[in-house]
């Protein structure tokens, strides 16, 4: 007991709320009927300690009376906010056998100390900074089952010292390091290996094609390495209990071996960002329990051939090289990416596929013409739909209204679509957060029923011929980040005095090259309230603007003038702010507000008749990198 409440009172107990497990902690109680606490039911010793998710914040000390529970067996202090090295006294606790740090702010090298755990059957120090090399202590680990030192910086070769753990293990994570070293070709002595994650290092060889006779595996990452070369499945037992395959992100090339049909408790197999060529083996087909298989970013031709993959949910083909028709087989996948190929038809037996089971559905960047098929009609996707950059033509089907019901996403930009956008198109579409139709022949005037769309953050209607006036009731709409307009027959002024023009999300706003005209009062974008301030945006790394999809982001692209080119952003960071009125037949002065906008990155109001001097407030744009007033009538 004394020990346990000396290890309470290192911390910062009086702020633990009362669902702290350590508020159970008191003198004069018995410490086996504390929270987290176990003892043993014959000695009476305390035996475990399970302190996950409690935020201790601080550093373990040296003489922690945490280090002097000598018959400590289990230990978990999962995600409780630990700082610095651990101390060279863990090592006393030599009956422990469970040992949990994950998720921690720990730094440095593991001390050699805890070699003298030599009981330990689970260590985890997942997700911390540890730094160096796993040294020699770690070979005393032999009962050691469960190694996970993945998310940290440890360096050096592959930890050879691991081998001697041979005969235990039975699960190694060691992704998301630093190591770098040739692959050991003797990894099949793991007899006992189940799981193994060495994705997010910088390993190099050939394929470790010895791995994979280990017959108790199930799960296999080597993603994020330079291995190269072809893969080969030589000498595998048709008996393989192998469920999940994962070697993105490397330099394999060749075909995929006919051979990976003994796999067949596959489930999971992603061959994405290679070099692989050839054609989609037909024996891929043999594999029934696959779930999730991708492929995409390689050199794949030919066609999708024949399958029965009945329990297949994600598919994705994508930035390949394949042609031929869209197989009706596929209509019952959830997820369906097959974007940036060469693929121009349907095949007749999707037309009576039951597709109601498609998520999302992404056929950019393909060949497809004529009409928008028929079988969209019957999607339900709750996603996305992306047909984009294709050569479909004709009107936008009526039916799509009810299609968009559950959308997040409607992408039909590029194509050669004619005819009106329907006015009741959007009447449900409460879940919308895209809409880009840029890039066809649309003409009448943008639906009202737009208004619906509350979740909408962004909306693209470029370059079609879409004659209305402006739509100020969009300001209603509490998320709306991005707006352009640019390049159609829009006309009439911006500002009416009985109409709200607060848009308070706007980052991005384009309607160049329209005919909208009149003056703008000197507060119109008083209320512009996205462009004032970076509001979440102050992360140490980059983020754009997108929605999560299919295990990925998917990213809000769009084209606009940038230092006088006219640019494609494939993606969009959140902290680019633009305003882009040029070319068109606008007046009066320059609204004194623009300088509010203090995050503003581009300004163009080039190619109107603005008159009188440049603000002054001009100079608060401290963030502008492009300001285009010119083809005006100003002065100053």
């Amino acid at each position: 007991m004394d020990a346990l409440l000396e290890f309470k009172h290192e911390f910062l107990v009086n702020e633990f709320n009362s669902n702290s497990s350590l508020s159970s902690w008191k003198t004069n109680s018995d410490c086996c009927l504390w929270e987290g606490v176990t003892c043993d039911t014959k000695s009476g010793k305390v035996i475990s300690l399970d302190l996950q998710y409690i935020p201790l914040n601080n550093f373990l000390k040296l003489n922690s009376g945490l280090f002097k529970i000598q018959h400590l067996r289990y230990l978990s202090l999962r995600d409780c906010h630990l700082h610095g090295e651990i101390p060279s006294s863990l090592g006393n606790l030599s009956h422990l056998e469970h040992l949990d740090l994950l998720g921690n702010y720990l730094v440095g090298e593991v001390p050699a100390s805890v070699g003298n755990l030599t009981q330990l059957k689970y260590l985890n120090l997942n997700n911390n900074k540890f730094t160096g090399n796993i040294h020699v202590p770690f070979a005393n680990f032999t009962k050691l089952t469960h190694l996970d030192i993945s998310n940290n910086q440890f360096t050096g070769e592959f930890p050879l010292v691991l081998l001697n753990l041979a005969t235990s293990l039975s699960i190694l994570a060691i992704s998301n390091n630093l190591f770098k070293s040739i692959f050991p070709s003797d990894m099949s002595r793991f007899h006992k290996l189940e799981h193994i994650d060495v994705g997010g290092n910088s390993f190099f060889g050939p394929f470790p094609t010895p791995l994979f006779m280990i017959p108790s595996l199930t799960w296999v990452n080597l993603r994020e390495n330079q291995f190269e070369g072809p893969i080969e499945f030589r000498n595998i037992s048709s008996s393989s209990k192998l469920q999940s395959l994962f070697l993105s992100q490397n330099k394999f090339e060749g075909p995929i071996p006919k051979s990976i049909s003994k796999f067949s408790n596959l489930e999971t197999l992603f061959l994405s960002d290679n070099n692989f060529t050839g054609t989609i083996p037909i024996s891929i087909s043999n594999l029934v329990n696959l779930v999730t298989f991708d492929i995409s970013q390689n050199k794949f031709t030919g066609p999708i051939p024949r399958s029965n993959l009945v329990k297949l949910q994600y598919l994705d083909l994508s930035n390949n090289k394949l042609e031929g028709e869209i197989p009706g087989w596929l209509g019952g996948v959830l997820e369906l990416m097959l974007s940036h190929n060469s693929f121009s038809r349907f095949g007749k037996s999707l037309e009576v596929s039951d597709v109601t089971h498609i998520q999302t559905l992404d056929l950019s960047s393909n060949s497809f013409h004529g009409p928008l098929p028929h079988w969209i009609c019957k999607l339900r996707p709750s996603m996305f739909l992306d047909l984009s950059n294709n050569i479909f033509n004709g009107s936008i089907h009526q039916c799509l209204r009810n299609t968009i019901v559950p959308l997040r996403a409607l992408n039909l930009q590029n194509n050669n679509l004619t005819g009106i956008l329907l006015q009741d198109l959007f009447v449900n579409a409460t879940n919308l957060e895209l809409v880009d139709v840029s890039g066809n022949k649309l003409e009448g005037k943008l639906p009202e029923s737009l208004i619906n769309c509350i979740s909408l953050k962004f909306l693209n209607v470029r370059s079609n011929k879409i004659k209305d006036k402006f739509p100020s009731w969009l300001s209603s709409l509490p998320s709306l980040n991005v707006l352009i307009l640019r390049s159609n027959e829009f006309y009439g002024p911006l500002y009416h005095p009985h109409v709200s023009i607060g848009f308070q999300s706007l980052k991005v706003v384009d309607i160049s090259h329209n005919h909208f005209n009149g003056t703008l009062p000197p507060f119109y974008f008083s209320k512009w309230h996205g462009m004032t301030t970076l509001r979440e945006e102050h992360q140490s790394y980059t983020v754009y603007m997108g929605y999560p999809a299919y295990g990925g982001f998917y990213r809000s692209s769009m084209e606009m003038v940038n230092k006088g080119v006219d640019t494609k952003f494939q993606r969009i960071r959140k902290d680019f702010k633009a305003i882009d009125f040029s070319e068109n037949e606008f007046g009066g002065k320059i609204p004194s507000s623009i300088g509010f906008l203090k995050e503003l990155r581009l300004l163009n109001l080039s190619g109107n008749t603005f008159t009188g001097n440049i603000p002054q407030s001009l100079a608060n744009l401290t963030n502008l990198e492009e300001l285009d007033l010119s083809r005006n009538q100003l002065s100053g």
